[in-house]
């Protein structure tokens, strides 16, 4: 059996390929990243890279259709990762989150490839007030992200047959620790600034609802994804990826920190504009799927291994949002060293 995975130089990618050494030990495993954060290493001992089999480099936006020979399932999760560099490299995020996304598909049924895992997103629900998303609720993709989701979404449903499976797994907002930690997004930040300066700041009034879920948990449920049956869902299936108990408010997940560090101070800024993001999911139908690979992980162990996964690497910065931990800052650094241009492809 053959997997590849492109994006597995990144913070889910890094967790995956442990997970699927784990579950497979005789499997091949490759790799496909650009590796603009193959540097990002967060743990003491060793790269993740050491569990598979062969690491290529590259864009996905020039994918060679080679690397899918002999392949079983190709795994989806290269991906322009968060809003902030959505809403400035917006064209970008496009071509990366969903032309290439389908051009690997098209090229993978080509090369008899039986399997897609595509990593989608909740995101993709926008604003809700009402109650919590359904598969078969309306989409309001508000951001470039989220824009880039949907349409991939779309166009692979119709590539789907009997001899080609195609998962597209709606993630809750991850977070956790990982090999390669990212400390821009909402829970990971929050824990940061809690060890850092005893503070955690809301710039939104806390009240906007996110579902989430743990790295590992993601991985996870690729790993079902792989192995699902046609029977359990259909040829193409899209599915909301986490836990019912894992919907909270963003003020929740400061105060359960709280709970554990009890001398930070949580601030929330209750004259901010109200977040357009907000929406609670229901993930009754990956329950009733994926009965056996539900999150295993909960907000306050998720919490307690980032506390402990940051303190075993002495962090202690208080400016870690100007960091190589944050996406964007990344990002940035590579565009104004003349290292990417401004689509973000390498300058050679």
């Amino acid at each position: 059996m053959k997997i590849l995975i492109t994006g597995n130089l990144g913070y889910v990618g890094s967790e995956l390929v442990k997970e699927l050494r784990k579950k497979y030990p005789d499997a091949v495993l490759a790799g496909y990243d650009i590796g603009f954060f193959a540097g990002n290493l967060t743990n003491k001992i060793n790269a993740p890279e050491i569990y598979i089999d062969q690491q290529v480099y590259g864009d996905v936006r020039d994918f060679p259709e080679e690397l899918l020979e002999g392949v079983d399932t190709a795994v989806q999760l290269a991906a322009i990762s968060n809003d902030p560099i959505g809403n400035k490299f917006e064209k970008v995020t496009l071509d990366v989150n969903y032309k290439a996304v389908i051009d690997i598909a098209k090229k993978a049924k080509k090369k008899k490839v039986k399997n897609i895992v595509f990593a989608s997103s909740c995101s993709v629900y926008g604003f809700a007030e009402e109650d919590a998303r359904k598969e078969t609720s309306e989409v309001n993709p508000l951001t470039a992200y989220a824009k880039s989701k949907v349409y991939a979404e779309k166009e692979l449903e119709p590539l789907a047959d009997d001899n080609f499976k195609i998962t597209c797994l709606r993630f809750a907002t991850a977070c956790g620790l990982s090999d390669r930690l990212r400390l821009d997004l909402v829970l990971n930040d929050f824990v940061a600034g809690a060890i850092s300066s005893n503070e955690i700041s809301i710039l939104s009034d806390g009240t906007p609802w996110r579902p989430l879920i743990n790295v590992r948990d993601m991985a996870r449920a690729i790993i079902w994804a792989h192995e699902r049956d046609p029977s359990e869902g259909g040829n193409f299936l899209t599915v909301n990826t986490g836990s019912n108990q894992w919907n909270y408010q963003v003020k929740e997940l400061a105060f359960e920190i709280n709970k554990i560090l009890a001398q930070v101070n949580v601030s929330i800024n209750k004259d901010a504009q109200p977040d357009k993001r907000s929406y609670k999911v229901s993930f009754d139908k990956f329950k009733e799927l994926a009965p056996d690979n539900q999150p295993e992980y909960d907000l306050k162990n998720t919490i307690s291994d980032l506390i402990d996964g940051l303190s075993d690497i002495n962090f202690n910065d208080k400016n870690f949002r100007q960091s190589r931990l944050i996406r964007l800052f990344v990002v940035n650094e590579l565009v104004e060293k003349g290292i990417l241009d401004k689509n973000l492809r390498l300058i050679k």
